[in-house]
Order: structure tokens, then C-alpha cells, then sequence
């Protein structure tokens, strides 16, 4: 497995900025080999501000929105319409503005009227999975060209926080019930899933991040950082702004 490409940005806007023009160059290259694409999106505040800045990017417009498949790493266990929602806020930011495909975006379960069963909703997105799955892979997923994760301060990617038994969870898809973030139920893809992707990206902004990060690339174990086990099958990228990379050795930066 290669080791991690790191780089850094100035400051959290340039680092969205980068972010988003590199999705776009990474997905079009995609379209063109295979003819589509899929994409697994994050949540956050930086992680949403990227979605916002291919929004606005004229680039967005070589991209064949028809043909990208749409998934998220995982998702507030909340009702449909909360803004809370990494697929909500996902929405506002990008996708009510470009011309995809309903039937090829594919948000996690919400929880409707009642207190609803997370484990439930995660079932039926790994159903939802198997359904889309790539058939050279021989696993019941589809083929994920990319997947953009958020580091939180504390190392978790996803909802898999540090020490839960979710990080050993052998299934696709896994209800949280416990998070030490609210709101406490989420619905989370495992790490076998995230491992699956071609490319995972890592994207962390603000000082508060700095340790998780030095952590997670200075050979911590997956149980205490489960961002140490975000690796993708080709290539992982730790995409950050200054702040973030401030606890790093400056050599294995890669310069902008």
C-alpha cells in the first residue's frame, strides 16, 4: 500500500478551493475511462464548504453530473429535512445546483416519525450498496472512485470513534448508537468500506485538528485514531490547511 500524499493549503478557504478543483479533475478523468463515476461525501465544515466551492467553480460544468454516483460516509440519524444532515447540507451547497441524477444520489435512511431503529437504516444502506455493487470486485459494493472523509479533533473519520466496536465491525454499514458527538445515532460506513475506495481523502482545517492529525500519520493505532485506518485501495491523501499540518514534520508535506 502506498504511503499518504500530504499537502497543505494556506488557510481553510484555499484548502476548500483545492479540494473541490481536484474532485472534478479526479471524476472527469474517471468519466472518460469508464463512463461514470462515484463519489462519497463528507460532512463539516470543510468538507461542505469544498461542495460549495465546486458550486460556484465554472469547472463544475465538464463534470457529467448524469453519470456520477452519489454516496456519504455518514449521516445524523435525524428526520429527512433537518439541517443537521450531512445530506441536506450537502444539498444546499452543491448538488440543488447542478443537474445529477435523483436516481444516482443516494442519502442515508432519516429518522421519521418515532424514535425509528438505526441498525435498521443501516441494513438497508448496505441493501442499497449490495444493489449498486460492482460485480469485477466481487463484493457487495459499488466501485467508489473516491471517498472524502473529515477528521475530527479527537482522530474519528465517519462516525467511528475512537475505541467503538464499530472500527471491527466486518459488515458495510453500521448504527451508531452512542456517538460522543450529538446527535448520538448515526449511521456510518465501515472501515472495510472505506478502505474499499480507489482514493481516500482526508480533509482537516484548524489548529484544533493538528494532534489527530500528527496522530494518525505518526503511526497510531486505528482503535485510539481510527483515521489511521482511512486508507484507500490506490491512494490516500491528507488534504489540509497550515493549521492543521502545524504538528507535522515539514518533509513529509508535500509542497503546494
Amino acid at each position: 500500500m502506498r504511503p499518504p500524499v500530504v499537502t497543505a493549503w494556506h488557510d481553510a478557504e484555499a484548502l476548500a478551493e483545492a479540494v473541490a478543483a481536484r474532485l472534478v479533475t479526479r471524476l472527469v478523468t474517471t468519466q472518460a475511462d469508464r463512463g461514470h463515476a462515484g463519489v462519497v461525501l463528507t460532512g463539516g465544515g470543510v468538507g461542505i464548504a469544498a461542495l460549495a466551492a465546486l458550486a460556484r467553480s465554472p469547472s463544475r460544468d465538464s463534470l457529467d453530473w448524469s453519470a456520477l454516483e452519489v454516496w456519504w460516509g455518514d449521516e445524523r440519524f435525524l428526520p429527512r429535512d433537518d439541517a443537521d444532515r450531512n445530506d441536506v447540507q450537502a444539498r444546499r451547497a452543491l448538488l440543488d445546483h447542478v443537474p445529477v441524477d435523483p436516481r444516482r444520489v443516494h442519502p442515508m435512511p432519516a429518522a421519521e416519525a418515532g424514535p425509528g431503529d438505526v441498525h435498521a437504516a443501516a441494513a438497508a444502506y448496505a441493501q442499497e450498496l449490495a444493489e449498486h455493487a460492482d460485480l469485477e470486485a466481487h463484493a457487495p459494493l459499488p466501485h467508489l472512485d473516491v471517498a472524502l472523509l473529515g477528521v475530527g479533533e479527537d482522530g474519528h473519520v465517519a462516525s467511528l470513534f475512537p475505541h467503538s466496536p464499530a472500527l471491527h465491525d466486518s459488515r458495510t454499514v453500521v448504527g451508531v448508537e452512542a456517538s460522543p458527538k450529538p446527535p448520538p445515532r448515526r449511521v456510518s460506513l465501515t472501515l472495510r468500506t472505506i478502505q474499499s475506495a480507489d482514493e481516500v481523502w482526508l480533509v482537516a482545517a484548524g489548529r484544533a485538528k493538528a494532534a489527530a492529525v500528527a496522530l494518525a500519520l505518526g503511526g497510531a493505532g486505528p482503535l485510539s485514531t481510527p483515521a489511521a485506518a482511512a486508507r484507500g485501495r490506490l491512494e490516500t491523501c491528507w488534504l489540509l490547511d497550515r493549521a492543521a499540518a502545524a504538528a507535522l514534520p515539514r518533509e513529509i508535506i508535500r509542497p503546494v
